[in-house]
């Protein structure tokens, strides 16, 4: 069965001239979204009733905690906002990780995330979380491999809850090895062929109130 893109994760040095970047070139702004525990924040925008763009920054208010370790997705790094990895919806996270296994990708460790709404509901989900990661960005894959999560029962989903009018159309993938990186997205049951590139890229098609607009 093949796997469902979750979210995409467009990464940005502050998050607030982001959005308003987002705003003016979709027509939509994206929702408030709200702090993790490792000292970033995010806003979200709803690409499809099961799909959403999470954009992620760091956090100027949890800025004691920024130096403990390297931010979420490079973020500590970052020059510019672009989109870095994405994450696919598993129905069962240890099953789908196990038969990935087997396939010869390993998604990694199992950890448990959360975070509070603006409007104070709890968040709670399950994501895979490679063993490299916790010393820096990127990931085997570049972040074109994307990880896994599973959503708490009690979660409703952020498409549901995040601000609607922009639609996923395609999401294109690039790398300099693709026969190096295909087999790993194999492994996962995920369709989409890779591109050979000069650097690792990934390329979202929308369809916004504005016309189409290309996010990388």
């Amino acid at each position: 069965m093949a796997l469902s893109p979750d979210h995409l994760v467009y990464a940005a040095p502050v998050l607030e001239e982001a959005v308003d970047d987002l705003t003016v070139r979709f027509g939509v702004r994206p929702s408030a979204g709200g702090k993790h525990p490792n000292g970033t924040h995010n806003a979200l925008l709803a690409l499809s009733n099961s799909c959403y763009l999470e954009v992620i920054a760091p956090d100027p208010e949890q800025a004691s905690q920024q130096g403990e370790g390297p931010l979420a997705f490079g973020l500590d790094l970052l020059k510019i906002p672009r989109l870095v990895t994405w994450a696919v919806l598993a129905p069962s996270l240890e099953d789908v990780a196990s038969a990935s296994q087997a396939a010869g990708y390993d998604p990694g460790v199992v950890v448990e995330g959360g975070r509070v709404r603006p409007d104070g509901a709890q968040l709670q989900w399950r994501t895979t979380k490679r063993p490299e990661t916790q010393e820096g960005w990127p990931p085997p894959g570049d972040g074109i491999v994307p990880f896994l999560i599973e959503w708490g029962q009690e979660t409703p989903h952020p498409s549901v809850t995040s601000a609607q009018g922009v639609r996923l159309l395609e999401l294109s993938l690039f790398h300099p090895r693709p026969a190096e990186v295909q087999p790993m997205l194999s492994a996962l049951h995920i369709d989409i062929l890779v591109t050979a590139a000069p650097a690792p890229a990934m390329r979202a098609r929308l369809e916004t109130p504005l016309g189409i607009v290309t996010l990388e």
